[in-house]
């Protein structure tokens, strides 16, 4: 596996290295992350016996059950090229900031990188620390 965050890729919103992409292109990649999401996250239970119930819905929408009965949703919204994630602490929408080869999702409010969002509200929700990295 390898991790990948802002500060590995230098990428940042306004970079002109940021590649574009296409339909075809954002169904792919939503398809490689939310498939890294889910192997992190039953490695994850594996191993620290977290309890997790992690469920794909519809192929573009995961969801994570707690132990504590907390849900994180993760889903790609094809339309806007963006992945949607709603946790205990709220609803962050993230948007292609990077290049086929080093794939970016960055917050559209705060510039935060995807994984590591998710890896902070995890964790929290899980009541221990968990680690969600790209395959």
């Amino acid at each position: 596996m390898i991790e990948y965050s802002m500060q590995d890729s230098g990428m940042n919103p306004n970079n002109s290295g940021v590649e574009t992409i296409d339909d075809k292109q954002f169904y792919k990649l939503g398809s490689d992350l939310l498939q890294s999401i889910e192997v992190a996250l039953e490695a994850a239970d594996d191993e620290l016996d977290l309890d997790l119930d992690v469920e794909r819905q519809g192929g573009n929408v995961i969801n994570i059950r707690f132990k504590d009965k907390s849900v994180i949703v993760v889903n790609t919204q094809p339309p806007l090229h963006e992945i949607w994630v709603a946790a205990k602490s709220g609803g962050y929408h993230y948007r292609w900031a990077g290049t086929m080869a080093n794939p970016v999702w960055l917050d559209t409010k705060t510039g935060k990188e995807l994984l590591s969002d998710l890896t902070e509200f995890a964790s929290t929700q899980a009541g221990q620390a968990v680690k969600i990295r790209l395959i």
